[in-house]
């Protein structure tokens, strides 16, 4: 009976305060020890320097809707160069009057974007809907028929240059990058050997070099009177380049396949065909989402790299707005405007990376 009343009481006795809830999460884990303690003051007097400071510049102090003289007379952030330049920025040298076609272009985009994100959507018909989806977006931007009319794509620009570059491109890559992977595993010498070179090769080099040769080398070899749309060799420069590195990725995925996967399919009499499309490639694509999302996300940012052979992506625009003499020295808030969009694309692609990496049960 003493026992029974012992451990009644043993369990009534709470834990003590600086153990358990907020007090004890702040003590394990930003003061165990002298050395975490000194690097968690060192943190909090920084912030304490650097974030009310920015939050004052930011908003407290920041003009939202006025011109660029009134904007000179603040110490504040001028967040007015985004709402006054805001159609520039988005669609460049698009036709003013037009423009509601680039916008209409990229809400199809989303729109395709939002609905590939179930994987119960994930049939053939959705592979027609995007071919659908990329022929108008193309129709919208460049014209031509149905009564639009044509704009040449030495006026397109802006956000939905950024977005169709990244889209048409990594859509492309994909594929040409498992063809790659495939042909590197080869055991026919010659289709190893191209593919090994053609990897090889591109990887040696940097984007922006692809893009210069195709540019300005590239025409070289034309015959006289042909000439190929800069956004097209742009386009397949950038293509080129991605799906190598998406190739070796792919092959790093196929090396993971067990030797048994492929000995399975043998017993069962699958070609090398089926094999691959019904067991190895899902598995081996599933391995690799992380680092294949990682290198799209890279070619995404990479896009603004064909301000070099005169095409204005999103970055280029908003660069350009800072030429005009109204808005002169407020470069940190049209650049703090692009990076939030381009985070924002990024984040997308990260967090559906992990929402698909939990459904296939790849990852954490």
């Amino acid at each position: 009976m003493e026992n029974v009343r012992q451990n009644h009481i043993i369990d009534e006795i709470k834990p003590p305060i600086t153990q358990v809830g907020v007090v004890g999460w702040i003590r394990t884990n930003l003061f165990k020890g002298w050395l975490n303690s000194i690097l968690t003051l060192i943190t909090i007097y920084f912030l304490w320097k650097i974030v009310p400071p920015l939050i004052r510049w930011a908003f407290i102090d920041s003009l939202w809707i006025s011109s660029g003289a009134e904007c000179q007379q603040i110490d504040g952030a001028c967040w007015s160069i985004i709402p006054a330049n805001i159609r520039f920025i988005t669609f460049g040298f698009f036709p003013y009057e037009q423009q509601w076609r680039p916008f209409a272009a990229m809400g199809l985009l989303v729109a395709l974007l939002f609905y590939s994100r179930n994987r119960n959507h994930w049939k053939k018909h959705l592979v027609y809907a995007w071919i659908l989806g990329l022929f108008l977006m193309g129709l919208l931007m460049k014209g031509g028929l149905l009564g639009l009319t044509p704009v040449e794509s030495t006026q397109w620009g802006g956000l939905p240059l950024t977005l169709l570059l990244s889209v048409f491109g990594l859509t492309a890559a994909y594929p040409l990058g498992v063809v790659l992977a495939l042909g590197r595993r080869s055991k026919m010498p010659v289709v190893k050997t191209l593919c090994v070179t053609y990897i090889e090769l591109i990887r040696g080099v940097p984007l922006i070099s692809l893009l210069f040769m195709s540019s300005v080398v590239f025409p070289l070899f034309l015959p006289e009177g042909v000439n190929i749309n800069a956004l097209i060799r742009a386009q397949v420069a950038i293509i080129l380049f991605t799906a190598a590195y998406i190739a070796e990725v792919v092959r790093g995925g196929l090396q993971a396949i067990p030797r048994g996967q492929y000995e399975a399919a043998e017993s069962l009499g699958l070609n090398y065909y089926l094999t691959m499309r019904l067991i190895v490639l899902p598995q081996a694509l599933k391995i690799v989402i992380p680092p294949s999302v990682s290198i799209l996300i890279s070619a995404f940012k990479d896009t603004s790299l064909v301000v070099i052979i005169a095409l204005f992506d999103f970055l280029k625009t908003t660069k350009t707005v800072l030429n005009d003499p109204q808005w002169m020295g407020f470069s940190a808030e049209a650049y703090i405007f692009a990076a939030l969009i381009y985070f924002l694309c990024c984040f997308f692609m990260s967090n559906y990376s992990r929402r698909l990496e939990r459904e296939l049960e790849t990852g954490f």
